[in-house]
């Protein structure tokens, strides 16, 4: 069969545009993506290049949770205000798990065998992270004395650190202000 001249110009120009129209606003939309979710200037941004194990001996990299607005919380099974605030983390975990928000527990010196039963008894439904040994991570976050939590965008960007323990309340008014755009007057 021969085809005519026109025919397959025609087809290739249809082919062409249907596959520029298909993939131009993907670009687009990556474009705008990239450029929402760089932190402003001038704001400081979250340390994620740490990797530890969970609780059950599984590498686990901070930098695969970002994009993701998250509480990244410093703690101990020793330590009563950690304890208290175990089940507002869980709460909200479950109430803000559609819009992809997370809480990372760093447990700062236990040991897996211990962090496995403790989880399981606090009903801890968020990733339980294994921070002993890792003092230039712990250092740096600041987790000295506990609880120590810090509020991150998905941008990245630190909305708020907290040394020691708040209320339901207050805990879920900040991780609101995670899935908000900045104020012109920063944090």
């Amino acid at each position: 069969m021969k085809l005519s001249t026109p025919w397959v110009v025609r087809w290739t120009v249809a082919l062409g545009l249907a596959v520029t129209l298909t993939v131009w606003p993907l670009g687009c939309a990556m474009d705008e993506h990239d450029e929402a979710s760089a932190p402003p200037e001038g704001v400081e941004t979250a340390n994620l290049d740490y990797t530890v194990k969970d609780m059950n001996g599984f590498d686990v990299r901070l930098s695969d949770f970002k994009g993701r607005p998250m509480i990244i919380n410093f703690w101990a099974t020793w330590c009563g205000p950690c304890k208290h605030e175990i089940p507002a983390f869980n709460q909200l975990v479950d109430k803000y798990k559609a819009q992809n928000f997370i809480v990372l527990g760093i447990s700062v010196d236990d040991k897996p065998e211990d962090l496995r039963p403790f989880a399981a008894e606090f009903k801890m439904n968020y990733p339980v992270l294994v921070g002993l040994g890792h003092d230039e991570m712990q250092e740096h976050y600041g987790a000295n004395p506990l609880p120590v939590s810090w509020f991150i965008r998905a941008d990245g960007s630190v909305d708020y650190k907290l040394t020691g323990t708040q209320s339901l309340d207050w805990f879920e008014g900040r991780v609101k202000r995670l899935f908000e755009p900045r104020t012109a007057e920063g944090q």
